[in-house]
């Protein structure tokens, strides 16, 4: 039997990546279902291609142009927020792929696993923003969560077949993004045309600029504390500007397990699909010919505060890692927008982590209202400064 896949996210990134694999192995993986927010036509172009059973359309005013394209072909068109949140619940899927952007994927990913669909994980923010309570769906329902972050997936191959043994230290690795060498003058000009060259990764734009300040480390970080089980104190950031150790864990004996490859999306996400199975890729392969030079930094938190924020919103818990969230989202729109500096980022988002009501036990409908308040109070502190 194929393995039948839900995208949510089809048509970023990670989704196009995703329908990559599932068409080198056709014969182990369907689309069972594609969603997107509002790239109508590549979701369309997506349908014809890999004919799955039903296609959603965040935005529902591209609903008509989705229905009309898709006419001639058997397959569902459903449109806005609640249908995707209802599309996860559907008895044939198998796994459900998180790719969609930010706290969107909070929802569809909490009803997923009520449906008991295994989880490969691509959307960071929904344990960044409620890390307990994903977990305990998970734990309740007996729902595998497997990671697909290059990061995440490095640590959890290291760790197969090491069940019972104590980890003493999660390694996380960052490439330092464009702007590793600049000083902090020339952080507070740079351009939104330089934060999106990242040196290493192709990604999508809201992932790139979160790279290029390093909260997208940051919330990996957080991320780590719930998919393994770890202390704040037991993640460490460590700088690695080549992009070929994905990430590391050393145990208490001290030996160091790290997992090497291309930085190619494609081999976590394979993994995610396939585990506990390898199975043969066409990804290029790793070669020590040309890779002769592998360097390791430490972090800098006073010219990249983000990673700081994002590490005191772990060490406080609760809605914090929400507030940032929300904020860090505001802000990267904004200064996509050219409404807010590089550096300005941090500054709002620490301001919000102030002025926001912090909760210390977090219900679901509190973190509903603290992403809408915390939206709500970034918007105010950028339009001040602006």
């Amino acid at each position: 039997m194929k393995k039948q896949i839900a995208i949510l996210g089809s048509t970023g990134s990670i989704g196009t990546q995703a329908l990559q694999v599932i068409g080198e192995h056709p014969d182990q993986y369907e689309a069972y279902v594609l969603t997107a927010g509002n790239r109508v036509e590549e979701l369309i172009r997506q349908a014809r291609q890999f004919m799955p059973e039903a296609v959603v359309i965040a935005n529902e005013a591209k609903y008509p142009r989705l229905k009309e394209a898709l006419a001639d072909l058997p397959i569902k068109v459903y449109a806005g927020e609640e249908a995707l949140c209802q599309i996860v619940q559907e008895a044939p899927i198998d796994m459900v792929l998180t790719a969609m952007v930010g706290y969107a994927g909070l929802r569809p990913t909490m009803n997923a696993l009520r449906a008991r669909k295994a989880i490969a994980l691509a959307n960071k923010e929904t344990l960044v923003v409620a890390g307990e309570l994903i977990n305990e769906l998970a734990r309740v329902n007996g729902t595998p969560i497997l990671p697909v972050d290059s990061e995440h997936s490095a640590v959890f191959q290291c760790l197969t077949g090491e069940v019972g043994n104590p980890i003493e230290k999660v390694i996380l690795t960052a490439s330092g993004g464009p702007f590793r060498t600049f000083t902090r003058e020339q952080l507070e000009t740079v351009t939104k045309e330089q934060a999106l060259r990242h040196p290493n990764w192709s990604m999508g734009a809201k992932i790139t600029i979160d790279s290029a300040t390093m909260m997208n480390k940051g919330f990996e970080v957080i991320e780590a504390k719930w998919l393994f089980g770890v202390r704040p104190d037991q993640i460490e950031v460590v700088v690695h500007p080549q992009s070929v150790i994905h990430s590391m864990v050393q145990f208490e004996d001290g030996a160091v397990k790290a997992q090497l490859g291309m930085p190619d999306m494609r081999l976590p996400i394979q993994y995610a699909f396939s585990y506990p199975d390898r199975l043969h890729a066409s990804f290029p392969r790793l070669d020590f010919a040309t890779c002769t030079s592998l360097t390791f930094e430490q972090p800098d938190t006073r010219r990249f505060r983000n990673l700081a924020l994002a590490y005191e919103a772990l060490h406080q818990g609760g809605n914090m890692p929400c507030i940032v969230n929300a904020a860090n989202e505001v802000c990267v729109a904004a200064f996509l927008a050219d409404r807010v500096s590089f550096l300005g980022m941090s500054d709002a988002i620490e301001q919000a982590m102030q002025r926001v009501s912090f909760v210390a036990r977090p219900s679901y409908e509190d973190y509903v209202e603290t992403d809408r308040m915390a939206r709500r109070v970034t918007e105010e502190i950028l339009t001040k400064h602006t």
